[in-house]
């Protein structure tokens, strides 16, 4: 009884789950504020690019609807589908990126590292070189692609549950069984048909128009909020799965409902624009130092997402006079040292991140 007495009146130890950190933090905040100006600067200027120049200021007056009306043409009909569709994919990608990252707890881990984005290629692909799209369109065959390798991925990584180790590992080989597939569909397909293929693969914004844009926002005003909102799920994962059980957490059911978000943003965005490489894998990681959290934060890692396809589509633009390059090679460029880098360190810390 004496040994007791010092823990009477005090109140039992309970679990308690990881406060809400990150949401208020003022770094953060002050992070967010200052990508979504860069963002806004690169969306602007890479608007006033093409054969008839426009300054920025009247860029910024064409998309408030005043200037000149053949600005305001050139500016809203022509220019204005290709920067949005990069301003969306780029924050559906790092989303999509952080969302797989925090939950397998992995850095290496991104969609186009476990096979999704190959998958919804493989689906966009055999769509036109086959000239079948079943109605689905280019939207509806990547987000069938992607779903099917998630759901592949996910079957076969099943052990008693799915860890993000073992997702991981299936994700790269299924990856490889997409890409294969992809290769003989090109192979197979008639000149014309391969051009396209090949053209789309790359990861492409050029020629982008306002159907692109519609449906890849409607589909961004869903999941993104969704994917947000599982902002404090996804933090109870990072302890582990036996300690986010003990907190009440569904871990499985969970873990099943991010890699389903994951693979609506990586799919929508990749039927627009293109498997574009890297910026999954690279802008969580960038969002997450600038941060200084201890996982890459959802909405700065879409912003990042963001400025990383439009800064690499102005560089495509410009860096050779008169020709644009596909986005998806400036995102190669850019993303290959920064997966070496990553290897290096998980190499260095003896673990896979």
């Amino acid at each position: 009884m004496t040994a007791l007495a010092p823990l009477r009146g005090r109140r039992p130890f309970r679990l308690a789950a990881p406060p809400v950190s990150g949401v208020l933090r003022p770094r953060l905040v002050a992070l967010c504020a200052a990508l979504v100006a860069a963002v806004f600067l690169l969306f602007c200027w890479g608007v006033t690019l093409g054969d008839y120049p426009i300054g920025f200021t009247d860029v910024v007056k064409a998309l408030t609807g005043a200037g000149d009306p053949g600005t305001v043409l050139v500016v809203r009909e022509l220019r204005l589908p290709r920067a949005l569709v990069g301003l969306l994919v780029g924050i559906a990608f790092g989303i999509s990126g952080a969302l797989y990252q925090t939950m397998t707890r992995n850095p290496l881990a991104s969609p186009d590292m476990i096979g999704l984005t190959e998958g919804a290629g493989t689906a966009v692909v055999a769509g036109i070189v086959l000239g079948w799209d079943g109605g689905l369109g280019t939207q509806g065959l990547g987000l069938l692609g992607a779903l099917v390798t998630a759901l592949l991925v996910y079957a076969l990584a099943w052990k008693g549950g799915a860890t993000g180790y073992r997702i991981i590992l299936v994700g790269i080989g299924v990856s490889w069984m997409c890409t294969s597939a992809t290769d003989y569909l090109v192979a197979r397909g008639e000149r014309f048909e391969a051009q396209a293929a090949l053209g789309w693969l790359v990861g492409n914004l050029n020629g982008r128009t306002w159907d692109q844009v519609t449906q890849l926002a409607v589909a961004m005003a869903v999941l993104v909020p969704l994917a947000l909102g599982m902002g404090r799920r996804l933090r109870i994962l990072q302890l582990g799965d036996d300690v986010a059980a003990g907190l009440g957490t569904p871990v499985q059911p969970v873990r099943l409902a991010l890699l389903l978000l994951g693979v609506g943003l990586i799919a929508f965005g990749t039927a627009a624009a293109g498997p574009v490489a890297f910026v999954a894998l690279a802008a969580p990681q960038i969002a997450q130092r600038m941060a200084g959290t201890a996982w890459p934060p959802l909405a700065a890692s879409g912003l990042t997402g963001a400025l990383v396809v439009l800064g690499s589509d102005l560089i495509a633009r410009e860096a050779i006079p008169g020709t644009e390059l596909p986005v998806g090679i400036v995102t190669g460029v850019i993303g290959a040292p920064v997966l070496l880098w990553l290897l290096i360190r998980a190499n260095r810390a003896g673990s896979g991140g």
